[in-house]
């Protein structure tokens, strides 16, 4: 039987609860008085309620910005790095931002934004209650509906302190908006409506890695947002409802429909006519889209060659690159990076073409079979593979597939290039083009700073360097004869003449001239020993192994082309080598120089040395292996091209007064290599940088002076008997020019005074 509720009852009212219908009812179970058990449960289920309320009051409190926080907001800015000349060259950033003041964006921008996003903002003071407890009401009811209409304020506190999260659910949503609904009277207390248009269109994100107005207008118009037309502020401010959604680029249609909604709020709140409205609405599409360049940039082996520098002076100063809105200024010169690139481009246009006729690769099926298996191993549907049976199959079909063979050829057999120009004076980098793949690169190798080649005949320099330095006259000959030298495992190293001539003298300026390898064979047994060659080549700037072998006279040890640049550099700047330089100086997002470069300096050769050497190497370019600079640049320059064996790698390396640069076109791996004489540096290098230097010196915005080389005062020219190579007499009977160092200028010549004195008349020569 069911109790009754009648606990606690009197007598009376006993006898009424049983007799009274109407008592019994309205004394029932949910009517009747507490009991101490039931009161106890529910002081318990509010006290709950306070602690749940008290913990949950806690946590929203705790995740809001500390005071420090709000009073001195942190942004992500992108580091920017610029060349000489003041233009961006590219940036470094997790997020594009660039920070800029309020006075430096166009008055359509902010009328668009408050006539869009919050027409109220200048009377309310952080949050419109009415509309937060809408946005609060549509997070508890549904699951799906997003909330919108959040002041500016409320948007900035959301960005600016990290108070959003992805995939909210309705808790979480709550939860947030509280926070912002905090924040933002927080915000309204420590800024002034000014400051706060300013974080917003700072920190706001519209697309394409682009946060912030002035990386937005970068990104999309190539211009500075205080530039922006009304049409273009309308469209901007319109994709911050949603960035992908209405890209101007992929949804062109939607973003002109959004844009238009921007300016009809515009008229609504009065900011514009209907006239202007019309006007803008008719303006086309205009996107001058900078995605595809900030991508790469016109220099992007140099970009990451600083990028590799600055994280190891990041280690030091504790900055970060990506994040601190730095300021590189670099010592790259944005017009002369056009013209390498530029020059590159149709040096390649014209050797592909005449490589890919001689090599053949049904000659070659070692070489294909090897590039074959290691493309193979690199595709990422092989790395997929989980069985060796998996990996077997796919490379048996990978072998076969005609598509996947000819797309393998066509790499392999890429002609590859490295250009670098160097200033010799400052040592700064003034281009770089580190491989043909420079529209396109992403973190490759850079054929100027990572790559070890040898360099062949251009590296003779260094060798008749020291015989120069050594008070050996241009005009000393040497023999023309083969040599057979023991080496250390005992065998025979026999050289040879490219065009396997023998017989006959040399001048040490005739051997260079015509790269004449027994001339610098016997130059370096005879009058310039290996150990100071190998010396030398590291004081001019060298940082690569050079063993002090005979063998290095031909070019045997492997170098750098920056390297090379910078060596060829100290002829040009008179005995003086400067190390090569990318960055100038970096300054934080205040202006506050953090790194200043300073180049270092050492006098490695006398001033005629220098000189003496340039003018032999002139001869080099202007009647040598280098006279196809000449079909293109005909003003004053020095240089020596090189060749290795079998033309694996070909070279230029040469100079003007104002400019050094070094050139090697080869290919990546070393198998596959030039087939014939075309593969000369004089065909293959030195035509590019006749190329290169032409634009640049032909370029008005640049103005290259046209100078001469300088000659120094211990440097004379005067007249030499031709057969005793002394200074000439009137009685020599053949006689020529030739410059010296007159430390070591040669005595008179006698030989011819003395048979004149004797009553023997020179044959062909009349007394004077």
């Amino acid at each position: 039987m069911a109790k009754t509720p009648t606990r606690g009852f009197s007598s009376e009212k006993m006898k009424q609860y049983f007799s009274d219908p109407s008592f019994r009812k309205r004394m029932s179970t949910k009517n009747r008085p507490r009991t101490r058990r039931e009161r106890a449960i529910i002081a318990g289920l509010i006290a709950l309620a306070v602690l749940i309320a008290i913990v949950y009051t806690v946590y929203v409190v705790s995740g809001l910005p500390s005071l420090e926080q709000l009073e001195n907001p942190t942004p992500e800015l992108a580091t920017k790095v610029y060349s000489i000349d003041g233009e961006v060259l590219d940036q470094f950033y997790f997020k594009n931002r660039t920070y800029i003041p309020l006075e430096k964006v166009s008055k359509e921008t902010i009328n668009a934004l408050i006539s869009t996003e919050d027409k109220d903002f200048y009377t309310h003071w952080g949050v419109a209650p009415w509309r937060f407890l809408r946005a609060m009401v549509k997070n508890v009811m549904t699951l799906r509906l997003r909330e919108g209409a959040s002041t500016i304020t409320q948007q900035v506190s959301r960005n600016l302190y990290n108070l959003q999260g992805s995939r909210e659910n309705p808790f979480d949503k709550m939860t947030r908006k509280l926070r912002e609904f905090i924040t933002s009277v927080q915000i309204e207390r420590t800024y002034t409506k000014k400051e706060i248009l300013e974080l917003y269109l700072n920190w706001i994100y519209l697309g394409r890695s682009a946060y912030g107005i002035a990386a937005a207008s970068y990104t999309y118009f190539g211009k500075q947002p205080a530039d922006l037309s009304l049409a273009e502020s309308a469209l901007l401010i319109g994709m911050a409802k949603g960035p992908y959604y209405y890209d101007p680029i992929r949804h062109p249609d939607r973003a002109v429909e959004r844009r238009n909604l921007v300016l009809s709020q515009m008229v609504k709140a009065e900011c514009i006519t209907e006239a202007q409205a019309a006007v803008a609405k008719a303006a086309p599409l205009q996107i001058n889209s900078m995605t595809q360049r900030t991508l790469t940039g016109i220099a992007p082996h140099f970009v990451e060659y600083v990028r590799q520098m600055l994280l190891q002076i990041a280690e030091k100063h504790g900055f970060n690159i990506f994040k601190d809105g730095l300021s590189v200024y670099t010592t790259l010169d944005s017009r002369m990076q056009r013209h390498a690139n530029r020059a590159v481009e149709e040096h390649l246009a014209e050797q592909q073409p005449i490589f890919n006729k001689s090599w053949n690769w049904a000659k070659h099926q070692d070489v294909l079979a090897l590039a074959l298996d290691k493309t193979i191993r690199e595709t990422f549907v092989y790395r997929r593979a989980t069985s060796a049976h998996e990996r077997d199959s796919i490379t048996n079909a990978l072998r076969v597939h005609r598509p996947f063979i000819d797309s393998v050829k066509g790499v392999w057999q890429g002609l590859q290039v490295g250009l670098v120009v160097v200033d010799p004076h400052t040592g700064g980098i003034r281009a770089m083009v580190g491989g043909s793949d420079y529209k396109s690169f992403k973190y490759g190798l850079n054929h100027t700073t990572q790559i070890e080649r040898q360099p062949g005949s251009s590296f003779k320099p260094f060798v008749y360097t020291v015989a120069i330095d050594n008070g050996y006259a241009p005009s000393y000959e040497l023999l023309n004869q083969p040599v057979s030298l023991v080496m250390a495992d005992k065998s025979y190293w026999r050289p040879e003449n490219a065009d396997g001539s023998i017989g006959g003298k040399y001048t040490l300026r005739d051997g260079l001239r015509e790269s004449i390898n027994l001339i610098a064979i016997h130059a370096i047994l005879e009058i310039a020993p290996k150990e100071r060659v190998a010396e030398y080549a590291k004081r001019m700037g060298i940082t690569t192994h050079i063993p002090p072998y005979e063998s290095i006279a031909l070019g045997t040890a492997k170098v750098i082309p920056l390297d090379m640049a910078a060596a060829f550099g100290v002829f040009a700047n008179e005995g003086i080598y400067v190390h090569p330089n990318a960055i100038l100086r970096i300054e934080d997002k205040d202006g506050n120089v953090l790194e200043e470069a300073v180049s270092e300096r050492r006098e490695v050769l006398s001033r005629e040395t220098a000189y003496i050497m340039t003018s032999m190497m002139e001869d080099v370019v202007n009647r040598g292996t280098g006279i196809r600079v000449r079909s293109f640049f005909h003003y004053p320059a020095a240089g020596k091209t090189g060749t290795t064996q079998d033309f694996a790698d070909a070279w230029f390396v040469g100079y003007t007064p104002a400019l050094s640069a070094a050139v090697w076109v080869g290919f990546d791996d070393q198998r596959v290599k030039f087939t014939n004489w075309d593969g000369q540096g004089g065909r293959a290098a030195a035509p590019l940088w006749g190329r290169f230097m032409q634009y640049v010196y032909e370029d008005n915005s640049i103005k290259l002076p046209a100078q001469a080389f300088i000659r120094p005062e211990g440097v004379v020219v005067d007249t030499i008997c031709a057969d005793t190579k002394k200074l000439a007499t009137p009685y020599c009977p053949e006689k020529t020019t030739e410059i010296f160092n007159v430390k070591h200028q040669p005595p008179p010549c006698d030989k011819h005074t003395a048979d004149w004195r004797e009553g023997e008349q020179p044959a062909g020569k009349t007394r004077f």
